[in-house]
C-alpha cells in the first residue's frame, strides 16, 4: 500500500521549506522527449543572423542520394549531346586545317571536307563554317569549326578583322532574339563562338600590328588562345625567347587572351590556369599522318634529322593545347561565352532597345563594335 500526504504552502513556509509549485506530468514527459530527440540526432542550429546553413555528410539521418543528381545530368548531356564552336584565325599557310584535324584525329577541317579542294588566296575575308557530329564512349558533340580564308594575305590588310567582328556578334544577337521570342524553342541552338584560336607565324621576333590590332579588338567579345604555328621552324632557344616576347606585347597592348585571371573562381583554378598562362602562346606543330617509333604509332612529321612527335610535350606544346581546349576547359570556353561576353552583349543591346523602344533596333558593325567598349 502506496502512502503520500500533501503539505499546505504556508505550513511549507512555517517549517522554513522552499517548496516550488507541482510541475505536471504531462509537461515532464514532453520535456523528457525533446530532451531525448536533441540526444539522438544534432543538428546544426542557425543563428539569428544566418539565412542558411551547411549540413554536411556526417550530420545527415542517413543516404539522401543527392549525388545521383551528376548521373541524371550524365545521361541528359549524353542523350541531347551538346555544341563546340571553334574559330580559327591566321594568314594562309600556317596549318589552320591540319591542326584542327589534328585536335580532333579526324577530317574535321573545312579544307579536308571539300572535294576537289583547290586552294585559293582569297581577296577578301570570307567566314566559312563546316559541322560534324562526333561520338566518342556514347557522347555525342556537334563541332562547328569556323574559317576565316583571306585574312592577313593582302598587301592592305587594314579592318580586315571587321568581318570577323561582325560574324561573332551576329551569333551573340542571333541567340539573343531567340531568348526574346514568346514562344522559344526548347532547346536555342547554339552557334556562338566559344573560343578563337589565333595563328602566330613563327618569325622569331615581336607580335606584328595586325596581331597586335586583332587580338586587342576580339579579346573583348571571344575568348582568344594565341598559338605559334609551325613551332619546329624555330630551335628550342628561339621558341623560348619568342614566347616571352609575345607575352611582354600582350601584356603591354592590354590585350586579354584566355584564360583571364579575373575569370578564376578559386584558388584551385588559379594554380591551373597560372601553369597555362606560363605557356601561352602555345608553340605547336600539326599533322594527321602517324610513324612508327620505338615499335609504337605515333602522330608526327618526318624529317631527314628524326621524327617531331606532336603529341611529345619535350617537342611541342600541342599536348597542352589540346588538354586547354578539349580536356579540362571546354565547359569553361562555353560558360565564359555565355556568361561574362555574351551577357555583356545582351545587357548593352537590351539597354539600347529601352532607349530606342520595345523592339531591338537593326545590328550595324558600328553600334556591335560600341558595344564592348565599356567592356573592361
Amino acid at each position: 500500500m502506496g502512502l503520500s500526504f500533501s503539505l499546505s504552502a504556508d505550513t511549507a513556509q512555517e517549517q522554513g521549506l522552499d517548496l516550488e509549485p507541482p510541475v505536471r506530468m504531462e509537461e515532464e514527459m514532453e520535456v523528457m522527449e525533446e530532451r531525448v530527440v536533441e540526444i539522438e540526432h544534432p543538428l546544426p542550429c542557425l543563428s539569428e543572423s544566418d539565412t542558411q546553413g551547411i549540413i554536411k555528410g556526417r550530420d545527415l539521418f542517413g543516404y539522401v542520394g543527392i549525388e545521383a543528381v551528376l548521373d541524371q545530368m550524365r545521361r541528359k548531356t549524353m542523350k541531347a549531346g551538346f555544341e563546340f564552336n571553334i574559330m580559327v584565325v591566321g594568314q594562309s599557310g600556317l596549318g589552320k586545317s591540319t591542326l584542327v584535324n589534328t585536335l580532333f584525329k579526324s577530317k574535321v577541317s573545312r579544307k579536308s571536307c571539300t572535294p576537289n579542294y583547290e586552294e585559293k588566296i582569297s581577296k577578301t575575308v570570307h567566314l566559312q563554317s563546316v559541322s560534324h557530329i562526333i561520338e566518342e564512349k556514347g557522347v555525342k558533340m556537334k563541332l562547328t569549326v569556323i574559317d576565316t580564308p583571306g585574312f592577313g594575305d593582302q598587301i592592305n590588310n587594314e579592318n580586315c578583322w571587321e568581318p570577323i567582328v561582325k560574324y561573332v556578334n551576329e551569333q551573340y544577337e542571333k541567340y539573343l532574339k531567340e531568348e526574346l521570342n514568346v514562344n522559344r524553342k526548347r532547346r536555342i541552338p547554339d552557334t556562338r563562338v566559344h573560343c578563337c584560336v589565333y595563328f602566330l607565324p613563327a618569325t622569331g621576333h615581336w607580335l606584328r600590328p595586325i596581331d597586335v590590332e586583332f587580338m586587342r579588338r576580339l579579346g573583348k567579345i571571344v575568348s582568344i588562345v594565341p598559338v605559334i604555328a609551325k613551332a619546329d621552324t624555330l630551335t628550342l632557344e628561339e621558341r623560348l625567347e619568342f614566347k616571352q616576347r609575345i607575352r611582354q606585347d600582350l601584356q603591354a597592348n592590354g590585350i586579354r587572351v584566355y584564360p583571364q585571371k579575373e575569370y578564376d573562381e578559386d584558388a584551385e583554378d588559379r594554380i591551373l590556369n597560372d601553369k597555362i598562362r606560363e605557356n601561352i602562346p602555345f608553340a605547336v606543330v600539326g599533322t594527321d599522318k602517324e610513324h612508327q617509333v620505338n615499335g609504337n604509332k605515333v602522330l608526327g612529321r618526318k624529317t631527314k634529322w628524326g621524327i617531331i612527335e606532336v603529341e611529345n610535350v619535350a617537342h611541342c606544346e600541342f599536348a597542352l593545347l589540346r588538354d586547354l581546349l578539349i580536356r579540362s576547359h571546354l565547359q569553361d570556353l562555353k560558360d565564359v561565352t555565355h556568361n561574362i561576353h555574351y551577357e555583356t552583349y545582351r545587357v548593352k543591346r537590351l539597354n539600347e532597345s529601352n532607349a530606342n523602344g520595345l523592339a531591338l533596333s537593326p545590328l550595324t558593325l558600328e553600334n556591335a563594335e560600341g558595344i564592348f567598349l565599356t567592356n573592361p
